[in-house]
């Protein structure tokens, strides 16, 4: 199955891990496909390894991005993250190549340790909101610019980018515009201010995997410093998490006062993405909590 990738992908894995030759990489098993991504399991001569490639000019920067965010959160050393082997781009592709996880049944205090590891990252904490550096969530550019006022980079990078890419496309209305000033004025009496915490950025369950001890394991980030209700928010869509991880979370880092409240006003930026990517039901998901707040 190594022929399945292209082969300016092969010649970047065999400089990465310093192989003799392209025969050392034995084989490949793709691990479902995607619109963004090509990704599996990859057997080589020095180990097992987890390969995803994909078109560079469509997607620029984007592993060198997410192996930057992936190595920040395992640098907490406060949950599981795949380690980044290396990243490269040869030819039309880049590619990322990090530790392979065997994956597991759960272990019995899975969620818990799950809240509980979450607090850890949250705790970790920088000057400013943003990063040095923009990445992805989804396929879509995610903005970092460095602000210290919370408020003020929620709505100019993350919700008002997303707002303005729906309108350009055609996707909703220009009177979004006009919806969404009047909730930015309401934000200043509505949002916590915190200092900003180290989040995921992308924490749904689909990037949430059982390592081979049974404990949670982080992949795909969308890695910021950000308010870590942006975080907690996103847990509640597409799924949710069990209900063991909020109290465990909670003990180990309590809330401030209204966060259940908060929790439709962060999924604003999430759903919005959903929007730009899928449009359709996602259209109706953010009026309705529009219209909640104004």
């Amino acid at each position: 199955m190594i022929s399945r990738i292209p082969g300016g992908v092969l010649e970047g894995i065999k400089d990465v891990l310093n192989l003799p030759n392209i025969s050392s990489i034995l084989d490949f098993s793709f691990a479902g496909g995607g619109c963004i991504n090509q990704g599996g399991k990859l057997n080589t001569t020095i180990g097992r390894f987890f390969l995803k490639w994909n078109d560079d000019k469509k997607f620029p920067g984007m592993f060198e991005a997410e192996g930057k965010g992936l190595d920040l959160l395992h640098r907490q050393n406060s949950i599981r993250i795949p380690k980044v082997i290396g990243h490269g781009k040869n030819g039309p592709h880049q590619f990322l190549l990090l530790e392979f996880i065997e994956q597991k049944s759960r272990s019995k205090n899975y969620w818990e340790q799950l809240g509980q590891s979450l607090a850890l990252v949250h705790r970790c904490s920088s000057e400013f909101f943003g990063l040095d550096c923009d990445n992805y969530i989804g396929s879509l550019r995610q903005f970092n610019h460095t602000n210290s006022n919370w408020i003020d980079f929620f709505i100019e990078q993350r919700l008002d980018v997303q707002v303005q890419l729906a309108i350009k496309s055609a996707a909703v209305d220009v009177g979004w515009e006009r919806k969404f000033k009047a909730l930015y004025a309401k934000l200043p009496s509505l949002i916590a201010i915190e200092k900003p915490s180290l989040i995921h950025g992308d924490l749904w369950s689909g990037n949430l995997i059982t390592d081979e001890k049974g404990e949670p394991c982080l992949i795909d980030p969308a890695v910021y410093y950000g308010n870590r209700e942006a975080d907690l928010a996103m847990t509640t869509l597409f799924g949710g998490f069990n209900g063991e991880f909020y109290s465990a979370y909670e003990e180990a880092f309590p809330l401030p006062p209204g966060s259940e409240r908060r929790v439709d006003i962060y999924n604003l930026y999430p759903l919005l993405v959903h929007v730009n990517l899928f449009g359709g039901s996602y259209v109706h998901s953010v009026e309705s909590i529009l219209r909640a707040f104004i």
